[in-house]
């Protein structure tokens, strides 16, 4: 069990060493006092000793012993730490009274800084703790996700209404969509966002799709392809040759990806996924064989069926992460985040593509439509813009409008990034115009004027002037 300090600790533990300053301090000057004043009883004799070496007198050390009272039962300390009663002592001296001091008053914001103080300093203890035995805590939530609830739950856009109008608006121009009900086999020339039956496959092309045009991600597709191969048979039949990626150097996986750009990157980030991979179905092979032969279910994994395909993969070297398809929603995202260089984005691409979960992922597209169409505050960014979207958007329509937008966002020339009125079609209009405040560079420089129009429920919104 983990033990943190926590602030209230902290402050306990600064006001108890400010005391223990306070009495230390209290005693020292004390103690000179007294040598000050002759307390030390050097003029009597029996009491001094004479140093050879430089021919002066020392006082000797009192020696406290039970017959030797102190006023009130007070015995003095040793090292000038100050005096204390002793409860036990019954030669009291009543005629003496020793007054007692109040420690200094302790200015709050110091002892805030002495408690930040020690705050740190158990925090710094405990990494490097952690560091010298190996157990440091992993991030579970590094992103910051919260499913199932919005991080801006007063923003109660889009409803239900305003998703479906959209979704009919944009369908009446780039035709309907709607999820396949069967994956396709998976294309050797095209990367595509995912929509693959290989959960490894899907997390690869999709990481290799991010930040770049679909025709440079194919490029650094097809160079793995032609640098280490397809599986032409066993399990992985028709996959690229994960565990040859995994082993070969890292600058044969750059070479090989270096004509889709941004390989550096992302040959980095491949190779340490693969490495992650190829353990953890290590592990779950240990795992299925310890059940088998404890003749018992794994707890982790009932199926049988399911055991038995991860140890073949395991034994074939065939990297895997189609147990992810047995997760839930939630559980499947926390376990794609983890891997190097992916984000919500990319985890939520295969969710909604390879394992045909409602998962609304949220790109660059989306991302400026949606914010145009008030679905997210200003202050959203694309990872609290994912969580938002995920609690409002309905799910029958997240496959659907997940394309739309991107369709849009691409061909549409007023929602394209970066366009203006001197855009070739820009008087052709656009069919969500009456719903959208378009913000952002336009071209030509300036902002748009900004005047109102109607939305789709009858409300007044900002509009532009002037399209």
């Amino acid at each position: 069990m983990e033990l943190r300090t926590t602030r209230s600790m902290a402050r306990e533990a600064a006001l108890l060493a400010t005391g223990m300053q306070t009495v230390q301090r209290k005693a020292t000057i004390t103690a000179k006092k007294r040598t000050r004043h002759g307390d030390d009883n050097s003029g009597k004799p029996g009491n001094t000793s004479r140093c050879a070496s430089k021919g002066r007198a020392t006082p000797k050390r009192r020696k406290i012993n039970e017959d030797d009272s102190l006023p009130n039962g007070i015995v003095e300390l040793p090292h000038n730490l100050g005096k204390v009663a002793m409860a036990y002592r019954s030669n009291l001296n009543p005629s003496v009274v020793i007054k007692s001091e109040k420690p200094h008053a302790v200015k709050e914001e110091e002892l805030e800084k002495l408690a930040n103080d020690i705050q740190t300093t158990v925090d710094k203890a405990t990494e490097t703790l952690e560091e010298l035995t190996g157990k440091k805590k992993k991030k579970t939530n590094p992103y910051g996700l919260t499913p199932g609830f919005s991080p801006f739950p007063e923003w109660l856009h889009p409803t239900r209404e305003e998703c479906e109008e959209v979704n009919r608006l944009l369908s009446s121009v780039h035709g309907e969509i709607s999820p396949p009900a069967t994956i396709p086999e998976p294309s050797l020339t095209v990367t595509g966002c995912g929509e693959v039956p290989s959960v490894l496959d899907a997390l690869i092309r999709t990481l290799l799709s991010g930040a770049t045009t679909g025709r440079n991600s194919a490029m650094s597709f097809n160079g793995l392809v032609q640098k280490f191969g397809i599986l032409k048979e066993g399990i992985g039949q028709g996959s690229v040759n994960w565990d040859a990626v995994r082993q070969a150097p890292t600058k044969d996986v750059y070479e090989a990806m270096k004509s889709g750009g941004l390989a550096d990157i992302k040959s980095k980030h491949l190779k340490a996924i693969l490495d992650m991979v190829y353990k953890e179905n290590q592990e779950r092979r240990e795992l299925f064989l310890q059940a088998e032969l404890s003749n018992r279910p794994s707890s982790k994994e009932p199926d049988t069926a399911r055991g038995q395909y991860e140890i073949a993969c395991a034994d074939q070297n065939v990297l895997s992460l189609n147990h992810l398809h047995e997760l839930t929603k939630e559980e499947a995202m926390m376990e794609l985040v983890k891997y190097p260089g992916i984000g919500p984005k990319t985890a939520a691409c295969v969710i909604l593509f390879c394992l045909q979960r409602p998962c609304f992922a949220v790109d660059t597209h989306i991302f400026r439509i949606c914010k145009w169409l008030g679905w997210i505050p200003d202050k959203a960014t694309e990872v609290t813009a994912f969580s938002h979207l995920e609690v409002r958007i309905p799910d029958h329509l997240k496959y659907s409008l997940h394309q739309l937008f991107i369709l849009h966002g691409k061909s549409c020339p007023r929602c394209r990034a970066i366009t203006g009125q001197s855009a070739a079609g820009w008087e052709d209009g656009c069919v969500i115009d009456h719903l959208v405040t378009r913000t952002g560079k336009r071209k030509g420089g300036a902002e748009r004027p900004v005047g109102i129009r109607r939305g789709i429920r009858g409300d007044s919104r900002p509009a532009l002037v002037g399209k």
